[in-house]
């Protein structure tokens, strides 16, 4: 097994030559984990082909991850629709194998919150699925408690794990 150091990883914000490698390694992680469209998930999101454009809106963001100069993950931050003013949602947090344990997504994470944060949001929301174990666990160490049941208009019907945390 190789080890993967600091320097070989960089983190940016999308630009528009990234959407359709962004687009890969969501296609090719949900399918990894069973996440289909007809589910709800993020693979079935119109926009998904066009994430920097998406991000470009207002109060928005959404970062890329490379190793070794090739996109193998990222996530981002929006606000929540369909809810308060003060509620964003940290979405698409999506990471190939070669970046999983390295605490890639758990850095991530928290440049989403301090952004959102910095833009004046209070909450951050998330939804994911019980079956992305690992996933869970972080949002819980990251201090995102569950709550009863989703919010705003996410159209992410089989997500059954809804998380919100203070900023």
């Amino acid at each position: 097994m190789t080890s993967t150091s600091s320097a070989d990883i960089r983190v940016r914000l999308i630009q528009p030559a990234d959407n359709p490698h962004i687009a890969y390694v969501i296609r090719q992680v949900s399918a990894e984990f069973g996440l289909t469209a007809d589910k709800g998930f993020t693979i079935a999101d119109p926009n998904l082909d066009q994430l920097c454009e998406l991000y470009r809106q207002p109060n928005s963001a959404y970062w890329v991850i490379e190793l070794d100069g090739k996109i193998m993950g990222g996530g981002g931050v929006a606000p929540l629709q369909g809810s308060e003013a003060d509620v964003c949602e940290l979405q698409k947090m999506y990471f190939m194998p070669e970046l999983r344990g390295l605490g890639v997504a758990k850095a991530l994470a928290l440049r989403a919150m301090d952004h959102a944060r910095k833009l004046g949001f209070k909450r951050c929301y998330l939804e994911t699925t019980a079956s992305l174990t690992r996933a869970v666990r972080l949002y819980e160490h990251l201090g995102f408690q569950h709550i009863d049941g989703p919010m705003g208009n996410t159209g992410h019907v089989d997500c059954e794990v809804t998380m919100l945390r203070s900023l």
